[in-house]
């Protein structure tokens, strides 16, 4: 009886790398990174997600009864500080707008700001230099500021009304969001966006 001759079995693996390669490329220019901030909060859970739009926001974290601000765009972070220097007195270098530019997001009182945007890119992002944005006093109401000349930057430049959003921390007193929504209608900015965490319905 002829025996049949064994041959190997060889599976061409060409086509499922190509596969994986472009789903591994697909995912990383789709995916968007997370923006680090000086201060993370834990979100308040609910079940509703509400897309929150990512041009022309301020967004504002209240987190141990501390404010801290994020503002959306370069362009627009070198206006607004440029606007708020006038206001305060204070002179900031193209260097120094364009160190500010770079920031997404900050806790700092702005006579403390030229101290701030000297350091290196790495040491401005610790928390120790963000002690948060002054607004109990209504003599230095520096968040009343930063909202109104954030607003007055996007109508200005941009004739686009300004969207403002405010993470709480879930252990935050609520009085402490209270007095940050009375600065916001105080400038009649009555519509802002509540950040929260997605949960499942049975959570």
């Amino acid at each position: 009886m002829a025996k049949m001759k064994k041959s190997s079995t060889r599976i061409d693996m060409t086509a499922m790398c190509d596969v994986s390669f472009l789903l591994l490329t697909f995912f990383v220019l789709t995916s968007t990174a997370k923006t680090p901030e000086v201060h993370p909060v834990d979100l308040p859970a609910s079940t509703k997600e509400t897309k929150i739009p990512t041009d022309d926001i301020l967004s504002i974290t209240v987190g141990q009864e501390n404010v801290y601000i994020g503002i959306a765009g370069k362009e627009d972070r070198k206006d607004i500080l440029t606007r708020m220097g006038q206001e305060y007195k204070i002179e900031f270098t193209e260097a120094e707008k364009n160190a500010f530019a770079g920031l997404e997001n900050f806790g700092a009182d702005i006579r403390e700001m030229k101290t701030l945007l000297a350091k290196s890119p790495s040491d401005r992002m610790q928390e120790e230099f963000h002690k948060g944005v002054p607004y109990k006093d209504s003599l230095n109401n520096q968040l009343a500021s930063w909202v109104r000349n954030a607003r007055e930057s996007s109508w200005q430049r941009k004739e686009s009304f300004l969207k403002v959003a405010i993470k709480g921390d879930a252990n935050e007193q609520f009085g402490t969001i209270k007095e940050i929504m009375n600065i916001l209608q105080e400038q009649r900015q009555n519509r802002f966006y509540l950040v929260t965490g997605l949960r499942s319905d049975d959570f």
